[in-house]
């Protein structure tokens, strides 16, 4: 039995940094989540076989519920929080796309919900997350501590903390993207090569890197950043956690950890393959081959592994690539932008 799964059964809320999980887990969050988290396509496009000279797999998790993937590891993380605690609620710190992961998933549970966002995080993020019921408390991101705000918020309510990506409930769920895509895959007569994921703090691509090296071991998993915020790419080949000097600058606002989690990248170090990052110009232009060509709305930071196999940034010709739009929660003045390049 995990230690997430031990915690569960014993009534404690299972956030503590540190704890692993197993590809078990996983399996029981797809089971958890199964009632209201879609199964996303896995899809395919001549055009992008033509661009990239690979046989290219896209896991469309912009099209999942609340406009990311991180409605999965919300979901899974709130249904494992007992009973008597969640009138209390919980508290979350996200730049948009957990906070609506979670406030989405509070309000189908009935329990309240307060996120920390950035001030200048997406205006559509902002009122998404307002929309499924949330308080929403916003702060600087160059002057205050988000996490110092999350935790004076729980001392004073006594509501659990969701952490966006340093939670093994969260990864757990968030794992059930790998899973599904595995078998999506399998069904299709196909044994992945690559697969890249969109990476902030790492929780959906050490849940996905579990997953494959459980259903495909074959599998090459690597991680995708912005330039700027590329501490798992470095961490990964210093082998110990390095943190990011910029705290924002990047297009890809969902990707601006500031450093790797301790949990995840427990995992990746072990399973992941050379990282990959990419420039604000190499996204923009995945955002919009994805609505133009593939007919995709993606924001930028969910675009984020497009852009590294549009641009070269693997020798991945004639393998079989499997690649994770992560969301799809874009500003429409950021898609005027991006379409009048």
């Amino acid at each position: 039995m995990s230690d997430m799964q031990l915690q569960a059964e014993q009534g404690k809320t299972p956030v503590s940094s540190g704890n692993a999980i197993t590809f078990e887990d996983i399996e029981a969050a797809a089971v958890r989540i199964g009632g209201e988290a879609l199964a996303t396509p896995l899809l395919r496009h001549p055009l992008l076989d033509e661009r990239t000279g690979a046989r290219v797999f896209i896991k469309a998790e912009n099209l999942q519920r609340s406009g990311s993937f991180k409605f999965r590891g919300a979901f899974n993380c709130l249904n494992l929080i007992p009973e008597e605690a969640r009138p209390r609620g919980v508290v979350a710190c996200s730049s948009g796309n957990h906070a609506q992961g979670v406030a989405a998933s509070a309000q189908l549970l009935g329990m309240p919900a307060t996120i920390v966002m950035p001030a200048d995080a997406p205006a559509i993020k902002l009122e998404r997350t307002r929309g499924y019921g949330a308080t929403v408390v916003t702060y600087d991101r160059e002057t205050e501590d988000r996490e110092a705000i999350a935790a004076a918020l729980c001392a004073q309510t006594g509501a659990t903390l969701v952490h966006p990506y340093n939670d093994p409930a969260v990864i757990a769920g968030q794992g059930t993207v790998g899973l599904e895509m595995a078998a999506q895959a399998t069904a299709l007569g196909v044994e992945l090569d690559h697969v890249l994921a969109c990476t902030g703090g790492g929780g959906l691509s050490s849940g996905i890197a579990l997953a494959m090296a459980s259903r495909s071991p074959s599998t090459l998993f690597h991680t995708v950043e912005p330039e700027l915020f590329d501490d798992y790419k470095r961490s990964l080949e210093a082998g110990t956690r390095l943190s990011n000097a910029a705290k924002s600058g990047s297009i890809c606002d969902a990707l601006m950890s500031v450093s790797p989690g301790e949990i995840g990248f427990s995992i990746l170090r072990k399973l992941a393959g050379e990282g990959v990052s990419v420039s604000d110009e190499e996204v923009l232009d995945a955002v919009a081959f994805a609505f133009r060509e593939l007919k995709l709305v993606v924001e930028p930071g969910g675009a984020a592994a497009l852009a590294a196999v549009l641009s070269g940034k693997l020798p991945i010709a004639n393998a079989a690539v499997g690649i994770v739009l992560t969301g799809g929660n874009i500003d429409p003045q950021m898609m005027v932008k991006v379409l009048s390049r």
